[in-house]
């Protein structure tokens, strides 16, 4: 009997429906570590001097973002106690609370990133693939100048934590893409960084660019892409490669993380084209910047995965497990799982 039939009830063969792949995503632990923990959770807030504009950032975090920031760790825990079997897992990005702003070159960070990555390889061993978040390169905070992307960082991501920029896992038919969106983004985010660490940046920003063309580029007209990229500014600058944006019709779906909340997703897309506001400020010219290209987003079919702890104002954490047909006769399952925080 082919091992793909079986006789039903009526005794008439049929054939089996082709088992399916089941993929779990994650994003946005934002794990704290005791080193981190120890920096108290106001830490974002005592690096701001004027105390209105403190007070307005205490009361966002309070009642909309994240009212203690180093509380999301058990979240993660909470996750690997309740995932099912599952052939392949993603995490997309921001495995420490960056409390230091300049990303995993930061010996808390570092440790708390370490701790998150390694309880996860501790569970799924060689199934588990990593993305690059921005908060794991270093970014500036939401209010003030000190911070931003280090090359240490990059250094103890890809080396010590051992987090590759790039990475592709061929499951039949599909092919599973991870790219890293602080890298792509670069040119919007030169504040950021150092001068005088630039032009290395820039290196590896096209080294980066060249590996995902060749990955496009060499995919065969049955295949479909799930692409995995963790802050979905990148994407603008993907459609303007000519051989990204020929195969968008082979992408089912671009899983992002970055956004928290689908609120914010939801937003983004009725504020797109925005102009940016260039005299408001760093963030506020970073975030007009995002929003006058979202509409560059849509066309790789996204799809956000909220972080694991989800916002302050909707406790609407979570993660997906995605099943997909390897063959690729039939679409993909995305289903949502919610994780909603513990009262304490």
């Amino acid at each position: 009997m082919n091992p793909r039939t079986w006789p039903p009830i009526d005794g008439r063969m049929k054939e089996r429906a082709p088992a399916r792949i089941r993929i779990a995503i994650l994003s946005d632990p934002h794990y704290a570590g005791a080193a981190e923990r120890a920096r108290g959770g106001d830490y974002e807030l005592r690096a701001i001097a004027n105390p209105l504009l403190r007070a307005a950032v205490r009361l966002y975090r309070h009642f909309i973002w994240m009212r203690n920031p180093f509380d999301q760790s058990r979240q993660l825990d909470r996750f690997l106690n309740e995932i099912g079997p599952v052939e392949c897992v993603v995490a997309n990005g921001d495995y420490s609370c960056d409390s230091g702003f300049v990303g995993v070159s930061d010996p808390a960070a570092f440790a708390s990133a370490e701790e998150c990555v390694g309880k996860l390889r501790a569970r799924f061993g060689g199934r588990i693939r990593f993305t690059h978040g921005d908060h794991d390169l270093g970014k500036l905070p939401i209010v003030g100048d000190h911070g931003g992307m280090r090359l240490a960082s990059w250094s103890r991501a890809t080396e010590r934590l051992n987090l590759p920029a790039f990475w592709q896992l061929p499951l039949e038919n599909y092919l599973l893409l991870g790219v890293s969106s602080p890298l792509i983004t670069l040119p919007a985010h030169q504040a950021d960084a150092l001068p005088e660490e630039w032009e290395a940046w820039m290196k590896l920003r096209e080294a980066h660019l060249a590996e995902i063309r060749a990955a496009f580029a060499a995919l065969q007209p049955q295949q479909r892409v799930l692409l995995f990229c963790h802050d979905p500014t990148a994407l603008p600058f993907l459609w303007r490669e000519p051989s990204i944006r020929q195969r968008l019709p082979q992408i089912e779906q671009t899983f992002i993380g970055h956004l928290h909340t689908r609120l914010v997703l939801w937003k983004s897309r009725l504020l797109s084209g925005l102009p940016p506001i260039r005299f408001l400020g760093h963030t506020v010219c970073k975030l007009t910047s995002a929003l006058h290209a979202a509409h560059d987003w849509w066309p790789f079919r996204v799809r956000l995965c909220p972080a694991l702890s989800g916002i302050e104002l909707l406790n609407d954490g979570g993660y997906y497990v995605v099943e997909i047909d390897p063959a690729a006769k039939q679409p993909a399952r995305f289903i949502f799982h919610p994780l909603p925080r513990e009262k304490t």
